[in-house]
């Protein structure tokens, strides 16, 4: 009984999505409505369960590890937002946070992406997927090459470079729309398979 109740929920959400494929209308929006509050108090109780309480409530209170007084007190001021006489505060909270997460974040993002990224491409040349991988690297990077005009050489590699990343982002665009058609099908095979069992 409760199976085919959400069966039936799921059903009417599924074409109350569907239906924004005729026009934005009410069913649409109940469900987007729907969709985002749901979220929202799901991501809260996993934060509060999940995060503050572990990490913060019982480390503080209870095992008065009194070093954690200063996230509180920032927590805190980070709500002060709310209150508009007094919302200037929360500005020295988020101005901690944007600091310290720049200051971790660019040595992540050093060693992970620009280290990685460079010893990705020392390769040697003895396949043609090395050569082409070289030859994507060095005509990207003279696309984004804007010190000089680009005419003659330069313009060449800069039109290759180009091409490269057409390629490239064309693929990631791809990898997309087969991830959104994958939901899709997920989607119609629920409706004939579970609910209609035409499948």
């Amino acid at each position: 009984m409760i199976q085919t109740v959400g069966i039936w929920v799921a059903v009417f959400l599924t074409l109350c999505i569907f239906s924004f494929l005729y026009k934005d209308n009410p069913f649409y929006k109940f469900a987007e409505h729907l969709f985002v509050g749901v979220s929202a108090g799901y991501w809260a109780m996993y934060s509060w369960y999940n995060v503050l309480l572990p990490n913060l409530g019982r480390p503080l209170f209870i095992e008065h590890e009194l070093i954690l007084l200063i996230p509180f007190i920032l927590g805190i001021m980070m709500l002060l937002r709310l209150f508009p006489k007094i919302g200037w505060i929360s500005r020295w909270p988020l101005a901690f946070i944007v600091g310290m997460t720049s200051g971790y974040y660019l040595v992540t993002f050093l060693q992970t992406n620009a280290l990685e990224q460079a010893r990705a491409t020392i390769v040697p040349l003895q396949n043609i997927n090395n050569i082409i991988l070289v030859i994507g690297v060095i005509t990207g990077l003279f696309y984004f090459f804007f010190s000089t005009e680009h005419r003659k050489a330069i313009g060449v590699m800069a039109r290759i470079g180009r091409m490269f990343l057409m390629i490239a982002f064309g693929a990631s665009f791809g990898y997309t729309v087969m991830a959104r058609i994958s939901l899709l099908i997920g989607r119609f095979y629920f409706l004939l398979g579970d609910w209609l069992r035409l499948l």
